[in-house]
């Protein structure tokens, strides 16, 4: 990926999570720490700095942290998502009034701690299955809130996104073809219901499962829980009938073996769940002239 391709978030999904962090931060009655010692006039530069090895992202969250504090502060990028940085690199430069920079810096942190850390783990991921024609892929397993912003994260770290909610794909589940009365029913249902845009995928097990579903036709199969074994097999069997996505037991240690099998698609939780959060910091570098 290069950083060309990724495209940034419209405002629209960046400021009301950025708005509403703030004003749970702030409560009811401001920042009174940051009133009480620090003059209302007074001008600061200041430095977000990598303390660690990671890729980037989430930086529109922190412009849109500073800028709801006050919109005069200029805030000069200098590693844009999408970016490796090492410990010490200068991320942005942060330049106007004290008081809202240092009120808006926690907010602004967090979001890109966060979003910083999904990239990095999903750049991990990437590297990992270099070679292969795997691809990395998120899942709807996301903070509540902030599905658009950790997807995004994904994108920056090198990865593609699953579906974004229960809207835009079919994907029938264990559970549906329990109730559905079996897997033939389930994926007639949903072919007679989806409109013609709308992909189906199905989860199976088991070989025995996958042949069945293969009889019937689908777009996609999600091959859940198989060993690099029977992965290997499940995609002889489909044989480019579908695209084949691998899931369950995906971590750093698995996931070059999975991505060997020949699978299309590796789709991980943990990656938007549990990713660690970047340790990225706020350095003050001086006082600046009014």
């Amino acid at each position: 990926m290069t950083l060309t391709e990724l495209e940034p978030l419209s405002p629209l999904f960046i400021e009301p999570a950025v708005r509403a962090a703030l004003v749970e931060d702030l409560g009811r009655a401001g920042d009174i720490t940051t009133e009480a010692t620090i003059p209302a006039a007074a001008k600061a530069r200041v430095v977000i700095r990598a303390r660690e090895d990671g890729r980037i992202a989430g930086l529109d969250c922190a412009r849109t942290s500073f800028r709801l504090m006050d919109p005069n502060l200029r805030v000069a990028v200098e590693k844009p998502d999408g970016s490796d940085v090492m410990p010490g690199d200068v991320v942005a430069v942060i330049e106007g009034n004290a008081r809202a920079i240092i009120t808006g810096e926690r907010v602004a942190l967090n979001f890109m701690g966060h979003l910083s850390g999904i990239a990095t783990a999903t750049r991990e991921l990437v590297r990992l299955v270099e070679g292969t024609r795997a691809r990395i892929c998120c899942t709807r397993k996301t903070t509540p809130g902030l599905r658009a912003l950790e997807k995004y994260a994904v994108r920056a770290g090198g990865g593609m996104n699953h579906r974004f909610g229960l809207d835009d794909a079919v994907l029938i589940k264990d559970n549906h073809i329990a109730v559905a009365g079996g897997v033939r029913n389930a994926i007639e249902r949903a072919r007679a219901r989806a409109g013609h845009m709308v992909k189906i995928e199905v989860e199976v097990d088991t070989l025995d499962q996958l042949e069945e579903v293969m009889s019937i036709g689908c777009e996609v199969v999600l091959l859940d829980n198989m060993n690099p074994e029977t992965l290997t097999m499940a995609v002889k069997l489909v044989a480019g009938r579908a695209i084949c996505e691998a899931s369950g037991r995906v971590t750093a240690e698995t996931v070059a073996a999975i991505a060997a099998t020949g699978v299309d698609l590796i789709s991980c939780g943990w990656i938007t769940h549990s990713a660690p959060c970047l340790d990225l910091g706020l350095d003050f570098d001086a006082l600046t002239a009014s």
